[in-house]
């Protein structure tokens, strides 16, 4: 199960209209040029999906719609979480993810939780969850930070808990969770511009959102990484290493939808309180974006 969510995954995002509904049309778009550039698998519904601005039905509709047209051909994940502990278990126990290999499932965030109480509501999803869980830690947006004595503590007693998503970009902090973790527990990077390091040190691979753009870019640099293949590895990730930047600048997924449609696979359309990048920026993403064409 775990070797599964080895090497590339994508942190898709959610097309809309100019009206704002979804565009499902630029989803299925999107969704074959992901797998096209050769990544593993894909996560649906996480915070690159702006899924705090989807209705249930709606959340229902891309579930439903990601499993159709991709079709087994890649593994799934479909992001599962919220600051509500007895909520998330209600979720996890009636709704259907059948067609999903996994969910990803965020630290509660707002409230701030003791780590006490983010080992104990990790501990509630493990006894509930029909699939196996990849936690995800990412204190730049839940303002907590999980940290590496509670990841590894929830990783020895749980053993549908396979793995996390880690933000925290605390070198230090994921270096001890690799270092210490138990066999086959997953150590995936959640952010692009540390996922190169990350794999020196024994990561196993990204959950990006910067794959949305470039997947095979992306994929050979994870691949690369994996193969123990040092240099190229290194080549690959100064490569993207100013675009990735430059698409986080103004936040995300503005920066990503931004480049995404200057390449023409999308359009640039967000939900409020999300808003499109600034006109500077946009022109900054076009040059970069025109720069890593040319250089192709």
């Amino acid at each position: 199960m775990n070797s599964k969510f080895k090497g590339t995954g994508v942190a898709l995002v959610t097309p809309f209209h100019k009206q704002g509904t979804i565009d499902f049309s630029a989803l299925g778009k999107l969704i074959e040029y992901t797998l096209e550039g050769g990544v593993n698998y894909l996560v649906v519904q996480g915070t690159t999906a702006e899924t705090a601005t989807l209705t249930k039905e709606e959340k229902q509709a891309v579930s439903q719609f990601v499993i159709d047209t991709v079709d087994k051909r890649v593994p799934l994940v479909i992001g599962v979480g919220g600051n509500n502990t007895q909520d998330i278990i209600n979720q996890l126990r009636i709704v259907s993810y059948e067609g999903y290999d996994a969910i990803l499932s965020v630290t509660p965030y707002y409230n701030k939780p003791q780590q006490r109480g983010l080992y104990l509501h990790y501990k509630n999803l493990a006894a509930v969850s029909p699939l196996p869980i990849i936690m995800y830690n990412v204190p730049g947006r839940t303002s907590v930070n999980m940290k590496a004595e509670t990841t590894l503590d929830i990783a020895c007693e749980f053993d549908n808990i396979i793995g996390i998503k880690e933000a925290s970009g605390n070198i230090e902090q994921i270096m001890d969770i690799i270092r210490n973790r138990p066999k086959n527990f997953l150590v995936i990077s959640g952010d692009d511009l540390l996922t190169a390091p990350l794999l020196a040190m024994g990561a196993d691979g990204v959950i990006s959102v910067s794959a949305n753009a470039y997947p095979k870019e992306v994929s050979q640099l994870v691949n690369a990484g994996l193969k123990g293949d040092f240099g190229r590895m290194r080549e690959l990730h100064y490569k993207i290493t100013d675009i990735t930047k430059a698409l986080f600048a103004d936040g995300n997924p503005s920066g990503i939808k931004a480049v995404l449609e200057i390449k023409g696979i999308i359009a640039n359309n967000l939900r409020l309180p999300l808003v499109k990048v600034e006109k500077n920026l946009y022109n900054t993403l076009t040059t970069l974006v025109q720069e890593l064409e040319t250089a192709n």
